[in-house]
Order: C-alpha cells, then sequence, then structure tokens
C-alpha cells in the first residue's frame, strides 16, 4: 500500500502540473474550444480515475452509465454507441450480468431480441463509483476560491443544458 505522504507528492506534482490560468492560451475559433473541453475533462477523467478505488473498471462503469442514460437497450445498440463490435459489448455485457449489475429481458417487440436494463444493484453500484470519482477530485476543488469554484458550478450548469439540447428529440417538420 502506498503511503498518504506519498500519494500526496503525487497530488501536488499533479496540480503543478496542470496549467496555470496565465499560461492557458484563449481557445481559438473553429471548434478549438470543443476539443479544449473534451481534452481537459478526459484529463479530469483520467485524474478521477487513478485516484479512485472503484468496483468496476472505467470501461464497464462507463457502460453502465450508458445503460442507465438509454434505458433498455439492444446489445447491437450498445455496441455501436460504444464503437465496438457486437462480441466485445456481448462480453462486457456478460461480465457485468454476473455482478448483477444488469439484466437481460426478452424484447416485447421482437421475441428473439434481449433488452439490457440496469439493475437496482447496477444503480447502487453506478452511484457509488461516481461519489469515489467526485472524492477523488474534491481536494483539488477544494484550493479553488469561491470565484472559481462558482464559475465551475456555473459551467457545470452549462454543461447540462447542452447535453439535455443534445439528446432533446427534434421536431418533426412536415
Amino acid at each position: 500500500m502506498t503511503p498518504p505522504e506519498a500519494t500526496e507528492d503525487v497530488a501536488v506534482a499533479d496540480l503543478r502540473a496542470l496549467p496555470r490560468e496565465r499560461e492557458v492560451p484563449p481557445p481559438a475559433r473553429g471548434g478549438a474550444l470543443g476539443g479544449d473541453l473534451l481534452a481537459v475533462v478526459a484529463r479530469l477523467n483520467r485524474l478521477a480515475t487513478q485516484r479512485a478505488r472503484m468496483p468496476l473498471s472505467f470501461a464497464q462503469a462507463r457502460l453502465l452509465s450508458t445503460i442507465e442514460d438509454q434505458g433498455a437497450a439492444h446489445i447491437s445498440d450498445l455496441a455501436a454507441l460504444d464503437h465496438c463490435s457486437q462480441p466485445t459489448m456481448t462480453t462486457q455485457v456478460r461480465r457485468l450480468e454476473g455482478a448483477g449489475l444488469v439484466s437481460r429481458t426478452v424484447d416485447p417487440g421482437d421475441a428473439r431480441a434481449v433488452l439490457i436494463r440496469i439493475t437496482p444493484k447496477g444503480v447502487k453500484t453506478l452511484t457509488q463509483v461516481r461519489l469515489d470519482r467526485g472524492a477523488a477530485v474534491d481536494p483539488y476543488l477544494d484550493r479553488l476560491d469561491a470565484d472559481d469554484r462558482q464559475t465551475l458550478a456555473d459551467a457545470v450548469r452549462v454543461l447540462r443544458g447542452l447535453l439535455e439540447d443534445a439528446v432533446a428529440p427534434k421536431p418533426t417538420i412536415k
């Protein structure tokens, strides 16, 4: 097990490696803001994943989250969403099913097909994963001043709105 002081040294080194405000150039036009945002979120995800002890892998947690977001789904749809083959997705779903985190049910529209659903145990596990990963980031957020914390809270609100708009059904024009 890593001694606490070694973990703190690594955490401080990671924090020092993050760019400071004055070192970050302003985002360019033409999609650079989106790229910057995705790169920062990816780094933040890696940091949280490295620091948190999770009961399942990041890939399994991501798949469980997708199933929670999508609701009941076919394996082929999950494979398409995750950009992987159907056999790869079948293997991942079997692992989650073996752990009791998802279940298979017959598709009422096609008795030959099955739908994958998250179980109550899956919801509980996913909630814990999110809490653990959030706790891994909290020490960094605690170092921010009130204005920066409010800026991040405002950004989260804006991003949630963007995501809701992205998944909202588009009106059909006739």
